[in-house]
């Protein structure tokens, strides 16, 4: 009877433990995304990429992603656009959405060449009958540099990241620094590694940002480095348009997905990335890219192993620097 007993006993537990494995397995999670840049976002549909990478990689999650975005813009002009009040939608009110609109009302009109004011007000008048409809909050915001981390004031990206990683925080949003890299991606197969002090250097600056406000990272240049270091082959922007090509808008996606679950890209399914900018010679041709290209990259599979396992190890190193 004794043994019988534990049999039983021991069965009974194998069936909870069994149960309660399967219900963590096939648990079913939410993330709402806000991704804030200009075209390095834009480019190849980027958001919809890193989604169907989340999709692909963490069974059961829904991945909802909105983008903001005004070409060639950076943060700061993003914050003189208004884009602040989407990143606190929870909370936002009708009188703060109100100034926001009067606020680029009059820009506009004081500025008829100002083309991202009217983008805006659009953007923020659609916006304010929608308050109530939108006060789920966002659970990661993503905020993409440009050239104000290398170039010009450089501490408009470390004056700006904060003010709007302070307001997703407020409502429990994680944030991710996602830094571009376009002064240093290759249009042309290296036979030489680009000079790596001048990466680190930047890098350092970026982590400090990041330490200060206690971001995720996904390190672009690191990664761009190792990937020009380790494959010189390999090219990553279009040699008739200066914006990230597939190969790099596929690292990029491996690395933002490393720094949104802290986990290895490597053995994700996806395998090719598409373009959502045109050849535009003499005879328009939309199936192929800015080089005249297939505008779809399908990688093979030494590339997208070499590619998940670069990003992967970019974004570990960068941990190093933290």
């Amino acid at each position: 009877m004794t043994r019988l007993f534990s049999r039983l006993a021991f069965f009974a537990f194998a069936l909870v433990s069994f149960s309660m494995a399967a219900g963590a397995e096939g648990e079913k999670k939410t993330l709402n995304v806000l991704f804030i840049g200009n075209s390095f976002t834009a480019r190849h549909n980027l958001s919809t990429v890193v989604k169907a990478m989340a999709e692909a990689g963490q069974p059961g999650l829904t991945f909802n992603r909105t983008d903001v975005i005004y070409g060639g813009r950076t943060l700061k002009d993003h914050w003189r656009l208004g884009t602040q009040n989407i990143v606190k939608q929870s909370t936002l009110t009708e009188a703060e959405e109100k100034a926001t609109i009067a606020a680029l009302e009059k820009a506009a009109a004081d500025n008829p060449k100002d083309a991202y004011a009217p983008n805006a007000l659009a953007r923020h008048r659609a916006l304010l009958p929608k308050i109530e409809a939108n006060r789920q909050p966002w659970d990661v915001v993503v905020l993409q540099s440009y050239r104000d981390d290398v170039e010009g004031d450089p501490t408009l990206y470390a004056e700006y990241a904060p003010k709007f990683a302070e307001l997703a925080k407020a409502q429990g949003a994680r944030v991710i620094l996602y830094e571009t890299t376009p002064t240093t991606q290759n249009d042309k197969p290296l036979t030489v590694a680009p000079d790596s002090a001048p990466i680190l250097a930047k890098e350092r600056a970026i982590a400090a940002v990041a330490k200060k406000i206690d971001a995720a990272v996904a390190p672009m240049a690191l990664v761009a480095h190792r990937c020009q270091t380790q494959r010189p082959d390999l090219t990553l922007r279009f040699v008739n348009d200066a914006h990230l090509n597939q190969t790099m808008a596929y690292l990029t996606a491996c690395t933002l997905y490393a720094a949104l679950f802290e986990k290895s890209p490597i053995g994700l399914p996806m395998d090719s990335i598409t373009d959502t900018r045109t050849f535009e010679g003499t005879r328009k041709d939309k199936t192929k890219d800015r080089d005249g290209n297939p505008i779809t990259r399908k990688f093979s599979a030494e590339d997208r192993a070499d590619l998940q396992r670069i990003a992967w190890e970019g974004w570990s190193e960068f941990q190093k620097l933290r």
